[in-house]
């Protein structure tokens, strides 16, 4: 994993509207002049990391798939193709990321998810927590291209009961994206959650899998703040006490969310890399997914809660894995 790119647009859904991402478009970008030495470092003897890192870290994904298709025009092949051919491992790995289109990357995430003997939960979780109604939308129109099925279908066959519920809302894509708050609203939503869970005899899953999963996420934010005021407790607090499982895990990431999607996805990074193992699939998915977007946010919410960079994290993990 190279971190070059941890080096020292947003989605309204979730953040403010300006762009936090550590790529951006490369000023006097020549696509010709980009496939020319890509196609150089790749067919020479023995192939040139450094040109493909340079190149394809320092780029955005838009000017890479332009990249792409002067590759192809000159050689007659995918850049895709042959960086598969001729790189290996978890380098292999993100090099591919980089030159798939952001929608295509998140679909290939999903297949990951539910293909092979058991679904991986955890991927699900975060790609429709993390993700906007626009990205989602986006994931499933790139699933039907791909397979010529329809996503949420599939997601069917491989989740089951309240948690198969809140996926498939979360997959439809329907929450409000107003930015107006009704305060109103938030203290009435509140007191439907406390009455459903802590101030209740047994849990109502079904509310909790409805407000989270409907309202917007300024809507959300003030119902928190009205929730801990009337109940003492955070909701995350009550989620984890009332909860378990699979939907304890994905409500719970959707309030992380609704905080702070950074914030989030710092957590899941700092995960992935101090566990038994490095998690090279995590750090891959979350670092090239989000280096337009939110990247130095996320950086930022790294070093606040843990105390150290993402970069120097990402450093000692890659020493320890010898990538």
């Amino acid at each position: 994993m190279s971190s070059v790119w941890v080096s020292e647009a947003h989605d309204p859904c979730f953040a403010k509207s300006t762009v936090h991402g550590t790529v951006k478009e490369k000023p006097g970008f020549n696509a010709g002049e980009d496939a020319a030495a890509l196609r150089k470092a790749i067919e020479g003897i023995g192939t040139t990391e450094k040109t493909l890192i340079d190149i394809l870290t320092q780029r955005s994904n838009a000017q890479r798939q332009l990249i792409c298709k002067a590759y192809q025009d000159a050689t007659g092949r995918t850049l895709c193709d042959d960086l598969e051919g001729d790189t290996h491992g978890h380098f292999e790995d993100i090099l591919v990321a980089l030159v798939t289109p952001p929608a295509k990357f998140d679909c290939q995430e999903f297949i990951r998810a539910i293909k092979g003997a058991g679904t991986n939960e955890s991927i699900l979780i975060e790609l429709f927590a993390s993700r906007s109604n626009h990205q989602i939308k986006a994931m499933c129109d790139a699933y039907l291209a791909e397979t010529g099925r329809a996503l949420i279908h599939d997601l069917k066959s491989e989740v089951s009961g309240d948690f198969e519920k809140t996926l498939l809302i979360l997959a439809e894509g329907k929450r409000v994206e107003s930015t107006n708050v009704d305060v109103a609203k938030a203290k009435e939503d509140a007191k439907i959650l406390y009455e459903a869970g802590e101030k209740k005899w047994g849990t109502d899953e079904s509310k909790f899998i409805d407000i989270l999963c409907h309202r917007s996420v300024p809507q959300l934010r003030q119902t928190l703040v009205e929730y801990k005021s009337l109940s003492g407790k955070t909701l995350q607090e009550s989620i984890e006490r009332e909860m378990s499982g699979r939907l304890e895990d994905i409500l719970v990431a959707i309030v992380k969310c609704v905080k702070s999607v950074p914030a989030y996805l710092a957590e899941r990074l700092y995960k992935s890399m101090k566990g038994a193992g490095t998690t090279e699939s995590t750090l891959t998915r979350i670092i090239v997914s989000r280096s337009e977007v939110d990247l130095q946010e996320i950086k930022a919410e790294y070093k606040k809660l843990f105390g150290t960079s993402l970069y120097s994290d990402i450093e000692v993990a890659g020493n320890r894995r010898d990538w």
